[in-house]
């Protein structure tokens, strides 16, 4: 059995001088030379909203829109019901990730947002956050990286690759995603179930027990419920090269 894991991080608020430990936009100002304590007319743009309930609605689509978002604590899933009312899963925000980007161009959000666990945001109106952005050049390139992020994790799994190759692929994502902001790669818990990570992966559920099930019988991950312990890194990055386009 796994060792517990580490609880779903949470942003350590920083101080006058210091960003959040998960701050989106911390290294762009960083890099365009300033501090927390020079970006006070950026710090009143951000409101702390939440705690959201598991299963409580962020935002639903064709809500308007007139703020980003950015996942402080917690887990927020993305998805659409299709003509025929099932869901389709778009994907999985973790803290210091961007929802609500997708939204800028038709002023509507086109997609549902749901807590997955109890969540706290970080908002941003984005009239004030654009206006800023064009006296900060480093802002407004992060702020289009944000965007082309999103974009490409909507086609990550669009190829005709195979389960294991997506599964792999999800996971190396994942801990990619939680190293960078500073938490553990290879020792994480899934906030999503089962049926929600097939739904993304377009997969049977039982195509992802059977994934899982092969992966720990390889020695390649551990799996205690939602606990994930990565054992071979460069095995499952391998596996996932097609689909990570490396």
């Amino acid at each position: 059995m796994l060792r517990s894991a580490r609880p779903t991080p949470i942003a350590d608020d920083g101080d006058d001088f210091h960003f959040c430990s998960t701050c989106a936009f911390s290294a762009a100002c960083l890099e365009s030379g300033y501090d927390k304590s020079q970006l006070r007319e950026l710090h009143v743009l951000v409101e702390h909203i939440g705690p959201f309930a598991e299963g409580e609605h962020i935002f639903r689509e064709g809500d308007a829109f007139n703020a980003i978002a950015a996942v402080r604590s917690g887990t927020v899933k993305t998805y659409v019901n299709d003509a025929n009312g099932r869901e389709q899963v778009q994907g999985f925000f973790l803290p210091g990730e961007m929802i609500g980007l997708s939204a800028i161009s038709q002023a509507r959000y086109p997609c549902n947002a749901v807590a997955l666990e109890p969540t706290v945001l970080c908002r941003f109106s984005f009239p004030s956050m654009a206006a800023l952005a064009t006296r900060m050049p480093g802002l407004q390139q992060q702020m289009f990286r944000l965007l082309s992020q999103d974009i490409g994790k909507a086609a990550l799994l669009a190829g005709n690759y195979t389960a294991d190759e997506r599964m792999a692929a999800f996971l190396v994502s994942l801990s990619r995603r939680y190293a960078v902001r500073g938490f553990p790669p290879t020792r994480f818990t899934l906030s999503m179930t089962r049926t929600d990570i097939a739904n993304y992966l377009r997969l049977a559920a039982e195509s992802v027990s059977r994934v899982f099930r092969r992966f720990q019988d390889d020695g390649l991950i551990r799996v205690d419920r939602r606990e994930i312990e990565i054992l071979q890194p460069r095995a499952l990055e391998a596996l996932a090269r097609s689909v990570l386009r490396e």
